[in-house]
């Protein structure tokens, strides 16, 4: 049974990693794409940097979530939550912010036709 629970600990930690390095990788990707796209004076860049951010925010999140299976103290669990809303709350702001934008570029399209 000790085997099987650290083998889970290990499996656990580096799905947790994985997760949590895709979501820097593409927030990194987002960035260097923003600014490139600054400098090429992209009209979606700020939504196309939001999606960004949501998607790696995403991954991060999932790292989060995954690391409650192995917490074992009321203090982790409480750490984990924390970090949980926390994350989640960016989420819905960035999804929140993203909406705006495309109904903005959206009503701004539709007075050009």
């Amino acid at each position: 049974m000790h085997f099987a629970e650290e083998l889970l600990r290990t499996i656990i930690s580096w799905g947790v990693l994985f997760f949590e390095y895709i979501g820097v990788v593409i927030l990194i990707l987002s960035g260097i794409h923003a600014v490139i796209g600054i400098f090429k004076r992209s009209p979606h860049i700020r939504l196309d940097l939001a999606r960004g951010m949501a998607t790696a925010l995403s991954f991060k999140l999932g790292g989060e979530i995954l690391r409650t299976v192995v917490v074992q103290t009321f203090h982790e669990i409480a750490i984990v939550a924390c970090i949980v809303a926390l994350r989640a709350a960016l989420t819905f702001l960035i999804h929140w912010e993203i909406g705006h934008m495309e109904r903005e570029e959206a009503h701004l399209s539709s007075r050009e036709k």
